[in-house]
C-alpha cells in the first residue's frame, strides 16, 4: 500500500499548526533552513513572516524558489515538504498578518502578548511561496503484521 497523501490529506496536513522548516538556497554553501510559523490554506498560496534584515531575507534576494517541510513526531510518522516559487514579498501589517499568526501559534491572550512585546520592531516581510511539488508520506497507511 502506498504511504503517499492525497492531495486532500496532504492540503490539510499542511494547513494545521505546525512548525515549519523553511529552507533557502545559498551560493557556495548549503541552503539556509531554520523553523518558521507559517500560514496556508488548503488550494493557496503559503505565507511566512520574516525580519527585513535577516538572513533569510537576504537569502531570499537571491533565489526564485524556496522549500518548507512540516512533520509529526508522534508515531503514525508523517510529513508534507513543498517546494515552489517565492510569488510576492511585501510589508506585512500587523493586525492582517502578525497578530493572527501569533495568535495561530500561541493562542489569542499569549499571541497579544507577543505582538505587544515585539511592536517596536520593524514591521516584518510578508512573503509568499506558491506549492507546485509536493512530497508526502504518511506512515499509518502502511500495513504491519
Amino acid at each position: 500500500m502506498s504511504t503517499t497523501m492525497t492531495i486532500e490529506q496532504r492540503e490539510q496536513f499542511l494547513a494545521d499548526v505546525r512548525i515549519g522548516v523553511l529552507s533557502i538556497e545559498q551560493r557556495g554553501r548549503g541552503p539556509l533552513t531554520a523553523p518558521i510559523w507559517y500560514g496556508y490554506e488548503p488550494g493557496g498560496s503559503l505565507w511566512f513572516l520574516i525580519g527585513p534584515d535577516s538572513r533569510k531575507s537576504r537569502a531570499l534576494d537571491h533565489v526564485e524558489r524556496i522549500s518548507l517541510c512540516v512533520q509529526c513526531e508522534q508515531p503514525p510518522y508523517r510529513y508534507v515538504s513543498v517546494e515552489g516559487p517565492v510569488i510576492s514579498r511585501a510589508t506585512s501589517d500587523t493586525e492582517h498578518h502578525s497578530r493572527p499568526l501569533a495568535q495561530r501559534y500561541l493562542g489569542e491572550e499569549q499571541g497579544n502578548a507577543y505582538v505587544a512585546a515585539t511592536s517596536e520592531q520593524p514591521n516584518s516581510i510578508l512573503v509568499h511561496m506558491q506549492p507546485e511539488r509536493w512530497l508526502t508520506v504518511d506512515y499509518g497507511k502502511m500495513t504491519l503484521g
